[in-house]
């Protein structure tokens, strides 16, 4: 892969690292993820579902969804005037897998863990 492809790849993840770093994002993915809903494919919980299991707002739960939707980790589907959020993983883990492998595969372990800093 060359460095331009490595480029690309690391600022598609970005989106990905954004949505998965706070906290009351992995608290909706959490949710999202231990609902019985999730574990026997009748997918998704409306948005007072997910405010009931959080106790966030309703406008700070839309708020992390959207960003969750962006990053490919979250879909919705409508069913009257209701949207249900469910998790989608399979493009997004994808995305982070390519980054994963291309670090263990070209990057030197020692860079990996100590960084350039020469601190071996």
């Amino acid at each position: 892969m060359a460095n331009s492809e490595f480029s690309e790849l690391f600022k598609s993840c970005m989106p990905l690292f954004i949505a998965l770093g706070d906290e009351v994002r992995l608290s909706i993915i959490e949710v999202l993820a231990s609902t019985d809903s999730f574990q026997t494919n009748v997918r998704g919980m409306n948005v007072n579902e997910i405010t009931d299991q959080t106790n966030l707002s309703r406008p700070a739960i839309s708020h992390h969804l959207k960003i969750l939707k962006e990053a490919g980790l979250v879909s919705a589907r409508q069913e009257g005037t209701a949207n249900y959020y469910f998790l989608t993983f399979g493009e997004s883990t994808r995305k982070l897998c390519t980054l994963g492998q291309y670090l263990q595969n070209f990057m030197d372990p020692v860079q990996l863990i100590y960084g350039d800093s020469g601190n071996r």
